[in-house]
């Protein structure tokens, strides 16, 4: 069957993702997603000249996502309850899509420079929607003590939730409610006053 470019390339990064998200990189072949694309090896050639930039563009997918599900939320609220709201938007995201959450965390090719900017990306995307949309925003940015210890947290809540969804020891709502309480404890360590009253 034809495709339009943009259905096609769609196609072939849902495929790829659920391969990557399925088996380790070396384990994916390129002939059997072609042959699950029903298209030949040279026409996904011609969308993605390596499997390297398959993988890097699914990352980039998976990335994607997970940030729009987590900084759709709205600014009005509290912080405690936009921590809470983006907490539970960043898990609703991970159970649903876990292997390929577990695979762009873990990072599938080893030190890859590409693989490494994407995840990056979504931390830097979380910090400054953090921040950015902050109340206290003029308060927190430029304060070192503030960014090494969100940067921090947010290390922090990977490695939990990768370990949750490999081991999930703790509910959802648990996990969360842990999360929450841990980063307004950094906060009242390290931001100024004013931040620890609310």
């Amino acid at each position: 069957m034809r495709l339009e470019n943009d259905q096609r390339r769609a196609q072939l990064l849902a495929l790829a993702r659920t391969a990557f998200s399925a088996r380790a990189y070396d384990d994916v072949s390129i002939d059997d997603l072609a042959r699950d694309a029903k298209i030949s090896k040279g026409l996904l050639y011609h969308y993605f000249p390596t499997k390297r930039v398959l993988y890097v563009a699914g990352l980039s997918a998976i990335a994607a996502e997970l940030v729009v599900a987590v900084t759709s939320i709205p600014a009005d609220l509290a912080p405690i309850e936009r921590a809470r709201a983006g907490l539970d938007a960043y898990l609703e995201h991970i159970t649903r899509h876990r292997a390929a959450f577990i695979s762009l965390m873990r990072g599938g090719i080893g030190s890859d420079p590409e693989v490494a900017e994407v995840i990056e990306g979504v931390r830097r995307r979380m910090f400054d929607t953090f921040v950015v949309d902050s109340p206290f925003a003029p308060l927190l940015i430029g304060n070192p003590k503030f960014e090494i210890s969100v940067r921090g947290w947010i290390g922090f809540v990977e490695f939990t939730t990768i370990d949750w969804c490999v081991n999930p020891r703790l509910s959802r709502a648990e996990i969360r409610d842990l999360l929450t309480e841990i980063l307004f404890e950094v906060l009242r360590v390290v931001s100024p006053p004013v931040f620890r009253t609310q």
